[in-house]
Protein backbone atom coordinates (compact mmCIF):
# COMPACT_ATOMS: atom_id res chain seq x y z
CA UNK A 1 0.00 0.00 0.00
CA UNK A 2 2.98 2.34 0.34
CA UNK A 3 4.70 3.53 -2.79
CA UNK A 4 8.42 4.35 -2.67
CA UNK A 5 9.44 6.90 0.00
CA UNK A 6 10.67 10.15 -1.51
CA UNK A 7 11.87 12.39 1.32
CA UNK A 8 12.33 12.79 5.03
CA UNK A 9 9.95 15.10 6.90
CA UNK A 10 11.17 16.40 10.23
CA UNK A 11 9.06 17.61 13.14
CA UNK A 12 9.43 21.19 11.85
CA UNK A 13 7.04 22.75 9.34
CA UNK A 14 6.89 20.72 6.15
CA UNK A 15 4.55 20.74 3.17
CA UNK A 16 3.99 17.96 0.68
CA UNK A 17 1.91 18.67 -2.42
CA UNK A 18 0.97 16.39 -5.29
CA UNK A 19 -1.55 16.13 -8.09
CA UNK A 20 -3.37 12.83 -8.00
CA UNK A 21 -6.33 10.96 -9.38
CA UNK A 22 -7.81 7.71 -8.19
CA UNK A 23 -10.72 5.39 -8.70
CA UNK A 24 -11.68 1.87 -7.65
CA UNK A 25 -9.62 -0.68 -9.57
CA UNK A 26 -11.55 -2.51 -12.28
CA UNK A 27 -12.98 -5.71 -10.81
CA UNK A 28 -12.74 -4.47 -7.21
CA UNK A 29 -15.47 -4.89 -4.63
CA UNK A 30 -18.55 -2.70 -5.13
CA UNK A 31 -17.80 -1.05 -1.76
CA UNK A 32 -14.40 0.21 -2.99
CA UNK A 33 -13.98 3.98 -2.66
CA UNK A 34 -10.74 4.76 -4.50
CA UNK A 35 -8.44 5.57 -1.55
CA UNK A 36 -5.43 7.71 -2.48
CA UNK A 37 -3.23 10.14 -0.58
CA UNK A 38 0.04 10.95 1.16
CA UNK A 39 1.74 8.98 3.94
CA UNK A 40 4.20 10.85 6.14
CA UNK A 41 6.50 10.30 9.11
CA UNK A 42 7.06 6.73 7.97
CA UNK A 43 9.17 4.94 10.56
CA UNK A 44 11.10 1.70 10.27
CA UNK A 45 10.33 -0.54 7.35
CA UNK A 46 6.86 1.02 6.98
CA UNK A 47 5.98 -0.21 10.47
CA UNK A 48 4.50 3.11 11.55
CA UNK A 49 3.17 6.05 9.56
CA UNK A 50 0.49 8.69 9.40
CA UNK A 51 -1.54 9.58 6.35
CA UNK A 52 -4.20 11.75 4.81
CA UNK A 53 -6.19 10.30 1.97
CA UNK A 54 -9.23 10.94 -0.17
CA UNK A 55 -12.13 8.62 -0.91
CA UNK A 56 -12.98 9.73 -4.43
CA UNK A 57 -16.35 8.01 -4.81
CA UNK A 58 -17.72 9.42 -1.54
CA UNK A 59 -17.66 13.13 -2.33
CA UNK A 60 -20.59 13.22 -4.74
CA UNK A 61 -22.66 10.46 -3.13
CA UNK A 62 -26.38 10.97 -2.44
CA UNK A 63 -25.72 9.67 1.11
CA UNK A 64 -24.65 12.58 3.35
CA UNK A 65 -22.86 10.35 5.87
CA UNK A 66 -20.79 8.85 3.06
CA UNK A 67 -20.03 12.36 1.73
CA UNK A 68 -18.74 13.32 5.18
CA UNK A 69 -16.14 10.55 4.79
CA UNK A 70 -14.47 12.06 1.71
CA UNK A 71 -11.19 12.80 3.52
CA UNK A 72 -9.53 10.78 6.27
CA UNK A 73 -6.56 10.84 8.63
CA UNK A 74 -5.17 7.65 10.12
CA UNK A 75 -2.02 6.50 11.90
CA UNK A 76 -0.75 2.94 11.56
CA UNK A 77 -0.63 0.56 13.21
CA UNK A 78 -2.35 1.83 16.36
CA UNK A 79 -4.95 4.24 14.95
CA UNK A 80 -6.54 2.86 11.77
CA UNK A 81 -9.55 4.72 10.38
CA UNK A 82 -12.00 2.30 12.01
CA UNK A 83 -10.67 2.97 15.52
CA UNK A 84 -10.57 6.72 15.02
CA UNK A 85 -14.12 6.76 13.65
CA UNK A 86 -15.43 4.61 16.51
CA UNK A 87 -13.70 6.54 19.30
CA UNK A 88 -14.00 10.06 17.81
CA UNK A 89 -16.81 10.20 15.22
CA UNK A 90 -16.30 13.00 12.69
CA UNK A 91 -13.02 14.26 14.15
CA UNK A 92 -10.52 12.63 11.75
CA UNK A 93 -12.54 12.80 8.54
CA UNK A 94 -14.50 15.42 6.64
CA UNK A 95 -16.19 16.38 3.42
CA UNK A 96 -14.44 17.93 0.46
CA UNK A 97 -15.82 18.37 -3.05
CA UNK A 98 -13.77 16.16 -5.38
CA UNK A 99 -14.69 14.27 -8.52
CA UNK A 100 -13.92 10.66 -9.29
CA UNK A 101 -11.44 10.34 -12.18
CA UNK A 102 -10.52 14.06 -12.01
CA UNK A 103 -7.02 15.34 -11.25
CA UNK A 104 -6.93 16.81 -7.76
CA UNK A 105 -4.21 18.78 -5.99
CA UNK A 106 -3.55 17.68 -2.41
CA UNK A 107 -1.30 19.49 0.06
CA UNK A 108 -0.41 18.25 3.54
CA UNK A 109 1.18 20.75 5.93
CA UNK A 110 2.78 19.27 9.07
CA UNK A 111 4.11 21.19 12.06
CA UNK A 112 4.87 19.48 15.36
CA UNK A 113 1.79 17.52 16.38
CA UNK A 114 -0.54 19.33 13.96
CA UNK A 115 -1.33 18.62 10.31
CA UNK A 116 -3.66 20.20 7.79
CA UNK A 117 -5.05 18.86 4.52
CA UNK A 118 -5.73 21.28 1.66
CA UNK A 119 -7.43 20.26 -1.58
CA UNK A 120 -7.40 21.99 -4.97
CA UNK A 121 -5.62 25.15 -3.82
CA UNK A 122 -8.16 26.07 -1.14
CA UNK A 123 -7.14 28.83 1.28
CA UNK A 124 -8.57 26.86 4.21
CA UNK A 125 -7.85 23.23 5.09
CA UNK A 126 -10.67 20.72 4.69
CA UNK A 127 -9.29 18.58 7.52
CA UNK A 128 -7.25 19.59 10.58
CA UNK A 129 -5.61 17.16 12.99
CA UNK A 130 -4.32 18.78 16.18
CA UNK A 131 -3.02 15.59 17.79
CA UNK A 132 -0.94 13.58 15.36
CA UNK A 133 -0.75 10.12 16.86
CA UNK A 134 3.00 9.69 16.31
CA UNK A 135 3.66 12.91 18.23
CA UNK A 136 6.56 15.15 17.28
CA UNK A 137 8.36 12.63 15.15
CA UNK A 138 9.95 12.49 11.74
CA UNK A 139 10.23 10.02 8.89
CA UNK A 140 9.88 9.46 5.19
CA UNK A 141 7.07 10.57 2.90
CA UNK A 142 5.35 8.30 0.39
CA UNK A 143 2.51 8.23 -2.08
CA UNK A 144 -0.24 6.01 -0.68
CA UNK A 145 -3.10 4.02 -2.20
CA UNK A 146 -5.60 1.44 -1.07
CA UNK A 147 -5.01 -2.02 -2.50
CA UNK A 148 -8.18 -1.86 -4.61
CA UNK A 149 -7.41 1.58 -6.11
CA UNK A 150 -6.14 2.57 -9.52
CA UNK A 151 -4.02 5.65 -8.79
CA UNK A 152 -1.92 8.19 -10.67
CA UNK A 153 0.40 10.85 -9.26
CA UNK A 154 2.10 13.86 -10.86
CA UNK A 155 4.03 17.00 -9.90
CA UNK A 156 5.24 15.98 -6.45
CA UNK A 157 6.52 18.98 -4.46
CA UNK A 158 8.12 18.84 -1.00
CA UNK A 159 8.98 22.04 0.90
Amino acid sequence: MIDCPVADVVAQLAAVEVDLVGMPRQGSNSQSRGFIGIAFRIQGDVEKFENFYLRFTNARSDDQVRRNHSTQYSSFPDYPWSRLRQENPGVYESYVDIEEKAWTTVKVVVSGTKAQLYVNGADQPCLIVNDLKLGESHGAVALWTGSDTEAYFSNLRIK
